[in-house]
């Protein structure tokens, strides 16, 4: 069950949900919560300078190192210009409390954000549990214009979902077989998977992996 605006303000006021800084009017929309772009921005390396020279970074998704990024932190009254074709991973201004064990929400862009040639993707789900900010990988999707965007201006939207049944602090945290990534993280860096998962996918063991892991009903 999708909430409404009603529901919404009631778990604020019951302390289910909770944002910090606190929400505006502009923000509360009939279905959805608006959040807005905060501070900090990372953008991806495209080269480091080693012991053997400059390298060119190669991008492992298994690996994701901290030093693949450069982190940018605006202050009030800054802009940030994304040029054609850039990638960014940016972050909400608000951080998230989601309270109530029968609570999780998904993170959609907003329409007019699109509109204007930005591709904010679905960023996925805000597990039952969740505290901390919001990460988002942006992306001018033009092929000659520069976009301005300013923190404080509203970004994305999330929608509320009723679980069927309710999940506890413990369940929550646990992620397949490893402890959720961002939970009450604020870093705008990606992480890693669990490590062991990696190397068998790395070595071509997926086969090994499903009967060594199976599913238990």
């Amino acid at each position: 069950m999708v909430l409404t605006k009603k529901e919404i303000l009631k778990l604020i006021n019951e302390k289910g949900v909770g944002f910090s800084p606190v929400l505006d009017q502009f923000q509360l929309q009939p279905h959805a919560v608006d959040l807005r772009l905060g501070y900090n921005f990372r953008l991806p390396k495209s080269w480091k300078l080693e012991k053997e020279g400059r390298k060119v970074l190669t991008i492992d998704p298994l690996e994701s190192p901290e030093d693949n990024f450069e982190e940018i932190v605006l202050t009030p009254g800054q802009y940030f210009e994304l040029r054609p074709k850039e990638f960014i991973i940016a972050v909400t201004m608000e951080e998230i409390h989601l309270n109530t064990e029968n609570l999780m929400a998904v993170l959609y862009p907003r329409s007019s954000i699109n509109r204007r040639g930005l591709s904010l993707d679905l960023s996925g789900i805000i597990d039952v549990g969740y505290k901390g900010k919001l990460v988002m990988p942006l992306m001018n999707n033009t092929n000659d214009q520069i976009i301005r965007i300013y923190p404080g201006e509203r970004i994305c939207q999330i929608v509320f979902e009723q679980l069927a049944s309710n999940i506890n602090p413990t369940e929550a945290k646990l992620h397949g077989v490893a402890q959720a990534k961002y939970h009450k993280n604020d870093s705008v860096a990606s992480r890693k998977d669990n490590n062991e998962e990696i190397e068998m996918i790395k070595n071509g063991k997926v086969s090994e992996l499903k009967k060594l892991y199976p599913v238990i009903t």
